[in-house]
């Protein structure tokens, strides 16, 4: 409560006009249609047409064949390139602000969705190229596999020598053998290429990191089990330090138990994951989750079922729309493998611009009462989130050139509309998790004023009417109210003067929007 001021200051609280005359009451301004709590959300598609016209193509076919809404297959889409180019570029938004490329993202279905069918179909190319990789690689290994046994065999024999030669030649021997045992030590089979993985520990996760250049994919129609993973599913507490450093590129290091600790300077992790809805209710449970960030770090889609409404005939997928997808993540990959220092995305000015435009609008939608607050933490991410997709879609087009062509204002504004479409859809996602803890108890207030139609209520009022533990003390209102009031269903009336010190001040009195007196007569 405001503390008392001088009768020469009246008091307004705000968007109260102090207008009115000296010894009369201000009129309140009028009311405006109020915002629904947690209203259900008329949720947009997945805009394939801001995809780049080989990949929407893919996608739209895809989403056809399967007959499942374009979200899935775009989603996986969006995946498929953070795995290509992952760990090998990053955006540099503004100054030192530099954002890498990979993404996590999540695509909520229930069963018979044919989830695994548009996963397959969308890292099929992935895969071939993983296979390309490798057989490029077998010849490699094998020539190192023989220089190393022949490096540790000559090391041992020199070992040996030395242990037996007479003290005249000890000492000349004892070098020759310790040189040929750096050699050998040094001499380091590479592991075979490995672009995706599926249902792998945290502790597995961060070996393949390492071994792979910091660059890994986890790509699957069964997404559950990683969440299940990072909640300790085999260490029975969560373990979320490799899926965290390797969404932000924050160095990892990874001790393995006989060899020495590997730095991982800037980890690249992909998740691109289809799950059931059920795993996103189990995963707000999962202590640790959202306070560490990282729900915040995923891109969620929770698109509509088509079952029941399928058609049974659809369209297949074109066979140049497949040749041609395949094709050009084949180049992308292939181009970005070379790169062992990062490739340096820049944005044009007008890009740069556009960025601006962007940013300023979320930074306003975060503010208090504003319809990003809720979900401030995620949409926090938001821009960084745009920059990554304006990577990866300028990469899309620009697989061997991409650093020497700055991204375009087309590219960013492409990548803030699927920004756009991400950001409807965790609205509604945080919403089902509960992640604004004041939303259920203000839609208990809203229906107790709904049941109990008044012009006005007090605070004390209305929580001596609230269900037993609901509110403990008076001051737990105070959340529900506000955001009762940021959505315009009440208003606290200007505190009445003080005439005394004395007493129990009196308790803020609330207007109520006159649609909750309409509302039951």
């Amino acid at each position: 409560m405001n503390a008392p001021v001088p009768p020469s200051e009246p008091l307004f609280t705000e968007g109260w006009e102090d207008t009115a005359p000296a010894g009369l009451a201000a009129e309140p301004p009028a009311w405006e249609e109020p915002i629904p709590l947690g209203q259900a959300r008329a949720l947009p598609p997945f805009p394939t047409d801001a995809l780049p016209k080989w990949l929407g193509a893919m996608v739209d076919a895809v989403a056809e064949e399967t007959q499942t809404p374009a979200d899935l297959a775009g989603g996986m889409a969006l995946a498929a390139l953070s795995t290509a180019c992952g760990g090998r570029a990053v955006v540099s938004v503004r100054g030192r602000w530099r954002e890498p490329v990979n993404l996590y993202l999540v695509t909520a279905l229930p069963p018979g969705n044919r989830k695994s069918a548009v996963v397959a179909l969308m890292s099929a190319p992935v895969l071939a190229v993983e296979k390309t990789l490798v057989e490029r690689a077998n010849a490699q290994i094998a020539e190192a596999e023989v220089t190393a046994k022949l490096a540790r065999s000559a090391a041992e024999k020199a070992a040996q020598k030395a242990a037996n030669a007479d003290p005249d030649h000890q000492d000349k021997l004892t070098a020759d053998a310790i040189s040929l045992a750096q050699a050998a030590e040094q001499a380091v089979v590479p592991v075979r290429p490995q672009l995706i993985a599926q249902d792998v520990t945290a502790e597995n996760a961060a070996t393949l990191l390492a071994e792979q250049g910091g660059r890994l994919a986890l790509m699957s129609a069964e997404g559950g089990g990683i969440f299940d993973i990072i909640a300790g599913r085999y260490s029975g507490k969560p373990n979320m330090d490799v899926f965290l450093q390797g969404h932000a590129g924050d160095m990892l290091r990874v001790n393995r138990q006989g060899r020495e600790a590997q730095f991982i300077e800037a980890p690249a992790l992909t998740m691109g994951l289809a799950i059931q809805p059920s795993v996103l209710e189990d995963i707000a449970k999962v202590n640790g989750f959202d306070g560490r960030g990282l729900l915040a770090r995923f891109l969620y889609a929770v698109p509509e079922s088509l079952v029941g409404y399928r058609n049974l005939e659809p369209d297949t997928v074109p066979d140049e729309v497949a040749d041609a997808y395949a094709e050009k993540i084949r180049t992308l990959t292939l181009a970005m493998a070379e790169w062992t220092d990062p490739a340096v995305l820049t944005l044009s000015p007008e890009a740069a611009a556009v960025m601006l435009q962007h940013r300023t609008q979320v930074e306003h939608k975060l503010r208090k009462g504003g319809p990003l607050r809720p979900i401030a933490e995620w949409a926090s991410k938001l821009d960084g989130a745009v920059a990554r997709i304006a990577g990866l879609l300028h990469l899309a087009d620009h697989p061997h050139d991409g650093y020497a062509t700055p991204i375009s204002a087309d590219t960013l504004t492409a990548a803030a509309r699927i920004g756009a479409y991400y950001t409807a859809h965790a609205l509604t996602v945080f919403d089902a998790m509960g992640a604004d803890p004041a939303l259920a108890k203000a839609r208990t207030v809203l229906a107790w004023l709904q049941a109990n139609p008044a012009d006005s209520h007090t605070k004390r009022e209305i929580f001596r009417a609230m269900p037993s533990g609901a509110f403990p003390a008076v001051t737990d209102l105070d959340p529900a109210l506000a955001l009762l009031e940021d959505h315009g269903w009440i208003r606290q009336e200007p505190q009445p003067l003080r005439t005394s010190r004395g007493g129990r001040p009196p308790s803020p009195r609330y207007q109520t929007h006159p649609q909750l007196t309409r509302l039951t007569t």
